[in-house]
């Protein structure tokens, strides 16, 4: 993320005339497994990537908030009065929210002026997002002399991420982009928000993990998951339970459920909860080329039960699995964003070629492929 750090804190100098009094580097995530768990008090295995956005700033002599960002060459403005959910719009409303929701949380954070620059793919179901949420966060932390502790600040995140900008995700993202560490896969309860971090370093048992971009469009991505998870929650009104986390008896809990869309999600959700537990078992007893099935079948439930795949996800699984992976799934909330494959380290470039001819032959726009490890979170990088 070093170069994100250079352009962010080049920019600054250019808009602003002087150098930044700080510059935090968050990144993005790839979620091993436990898809759609969150929202639902489940347990996720997300890990952090090489990419990530970052945030220079410096307070503002005025009281406004002047925010660029090199993706969209725009300019932003707003203030005090605009820290109310829906007076920011479109990209602005990440940095806004996150000053809001620090106010909420009884932190004075002063005007600033700041400078973005990211290389998580927008859309791509990498997090991009929280990445943008956690690194103008721990900036405005800063610049507040503010004494958060780190373990709360994915709560805020989500906060300003849920109700200024009125996208109901869970806390994973933002979970994954402060508390991840080097070498390691974070398994988070979503319901105690308790963490452990479990070995993930694939290279010691000869495995990569490969990261392929589809490119697809999240097409009906926002209101398809506001759909799901109005489901879930109405699911477990149905069954007397707080949550489908709680789910002890999946038959019995299908049985009492009325209707067959109901039955196929809390199915998901219940099972994908059993495979994330499975999967940190395998790890923590050092098996990592184990967990390549359940990877597979967390994808064949996310299709089936789930239904958030399209066809471009299902074609690069297929593909990756034909060409020798063993095992691969989609990642984030789905329709359209990434593959990961889990492949021998020696395999991974042919795999990546199998799945790039598989989306020519069928007409796809090329996919991007990379092969990625496990970072750590939020940094302080200037």
């Amino acid at each position: 993320m070093s170069a994100t750090v250079d352009r962010a804190a080049q920019a600054f100098r250019q808009r602003f005339g002087g150098p930044a009094t700080t510059v935090w580097s968050a990144p993005g995530r790839v979620n091993l497994i436990g898809e759609h768990t969150d929202y639902n008090d489940g347990f996720v295995l997300p890990f952090a990537l090489a990419v990530g956005t970052a945030v220079a700033a410096r307070r503002s002599d005025t009281p406004e908030w002047t925010v660029t960002s090199e993706a969209t060459e725009q300019e932003i403005r707003f203030t005090k009065a605009d820290l109310t959910p829906g007076a920011v719009p479109d990209w602005g409303a990440y940095v806004a929210g996150v000053a809001w929701a620090l106010g909420q949380s009884g932190v004075d954070v002063p005007p600033a002026q700041l400078t973005i620059a990211s290389d998580v793919p927008a859309g791509a179901g990498l997090s991009s997002s929280a990445a943008l949420e956690c690194a103008t966060l721990a900036a405005l932390l800063e610049l507040a002399a503010a004494d958060q502790p780190r373990e709360v600040w994915p709560t805020i995140a989500q906060r300003a991420e849920n109700e200024y900008v009125g996208v109901p995700c869970g806390i994973m993202d933002q979970s994954a982009s402060t508390l991840c560490q080097p070498g390691h896969a974070l398994f988070l309860d979503c319901r105690s928000l308790e963490v452990r971090h479990v070995p993930f370093d694939l290279a010691a048992s000869g495995l990569a993990m490969l990261v392929i971009d589809t490119r697809a469009p999240h097409q009906h991505a926002g209101g398809e998951y506001a759909e799901r998870r109005a489901t879930c929650e109405a699911a477990a009104r149905q069954l007397g339970l707080p949550a489908l986390r709680d789910v002890s008896d999946l038959a019995a809990a299908l049985s009492a459920l009325p209707d067959e869309l109901s039955r196929r999600r809390v199915r998901h959700v219940v099972t994908e909860n059993d495979r994330t537990l499975a999967t940190v078992a395998l790890l923590e007893d050092g098996r990592a080329a184990e967990i390549g099935p359940i990877l597979t079948a967390s994808h064949v439930s996310l299709r089936d039960d789930y239904e958030v795949t399209v066809p471009e996800l299902d074609l690069a699984v297929d593909s990756a699995l034909a060409a020798g992976a063993l095992g691969a799934r989609m990642t984030g909330g789905g329709f359209g964003g990434c593959v990961i494959a889990l492949v021998p380290a020696d395999r991974a470039d042919s795999v990546a070629s199998a799945v790039a001819s598989a989306f020519a032959l069928r007409g796809f726009e090329a996919p991007v492929s990379f092969v990625t490890h496990a970072h750590g979170g939020v940094v302080r990088a200037g």
